[in-house]
């Protein structure tokens, strides 16, 4: 009996999982962290309240301490953004004028002057003002920002029948608002259809400008390395010269609109 009991003893000592020192000390891996986010790229777009626009935003995360960077505290961001204006009075006609046999008349804006497009290049800054960004949370966001706001105008082209002189006759042709062609442009039973987006584009003319914004965005991503937010916000234009984009219709130098637009992206 004692030369067992000694056996298990000493088979317990050359055991090393039964070390007394292993198992009131056991050894803990340390876990690795995973590396700060630093930037943020995202695409998104939405509709206005006169129009439409596409983004693209680059962002550096500025957190108030380094550790904490995935909690998003502050983003400093470049934007790009292209969009179109139009007047709340657009009324899409549809010809009622004579045409021949085999025309495919394109529908047109009654009335319609100008288009105008706008390319905003801006800097910006988001911060988190609401909520948790952890994975599966929503979090809210304020940001601010603005720039140069590039116009671009380029006139709209009908194709109508007009009164033409030496000789006196009426003839088809693609013609713009002015003086001479006014009684044409906005005579229905001479209008045939729109002459296309393309028919102008040659004259378009460049109108320097600048912009601000300012919107609450609502972060709803699934993880903490993709985005997914919605944007609400308002923006204002302002521009060098009048901007006419319909017949009999005021014209200012400057726009005021709301917009709702959708983001999505990478942060790394």
């Amino acid at each position: 009996m004692g030369g067992s009991a000694w056996g298990q003893q000493n088979n317990l000592k050359n055991n090393g999982s039964s070390n007394p020192v292993t198992m009131l000390h056991p050894q803990v891996q340390k876990i690795k962290k995973p590396k700060p986010i630093s930037q943020e790229w995202t695409l998104g777009g939405g509709v206005n309240t006169d129009g439409w626009h596409a983004q693209f935003n680059r962002g550096k995360v500025k957190p108030v301490d380094e550790k904490l960077s995935d909690r998003f505290y502050s983003i400093k961001f470049w934007q790009v953004e292209i969009g179109e204006y139009k007047h709340p009075k657009e009324i899409k006609g549809k010809s009622i004028g004579p045409t021949q046999t085999n025309d495919k008349a394109k529908p047109y804006v009654y009335g319609k002057i100008n288009n105008f497009y706008d390319l905003k290049l801006g800097y910006g800054f988001r911060k988190m003002i609401a909520g948790k960004p952890e994975q599966g949370d929503i979090s809210v966001h304020w940001l601010y920002a603005g720039g140069l706001s590039i116009g671009l105008l380029k006139p709209y082209y009908i194709d109508a029948y007009v009164l033409r002189d030496n000789p006196r006759r009426i003839v088809r042709d693609n013609i713009k608002y002015s003086d001479e062609y006014s009684e044409s442009f906005t005579d229905q039973s001479k209008i045939v259809g729109s002459s296309g987006w393309t028919t102008g584009l040659g004259e378009t003319k460049v109108i320097p400008g600048l912009y601000a914004k300012t919107a609450v965005q609502f972060d709803f991503a699934a993880s903490t390395h993709s985005k997914l937010a919605l944007e609400i916000g308002v923006n204002a234009e302002l521009y060098s010269k009048k901007i006419a984009l319909m017949v009999d219709q005021p014209a200012y130098p400057y726009f005021l609109n709301a917009y709702v637009a959708l983001t999505f992206g990478r942060r790394k």
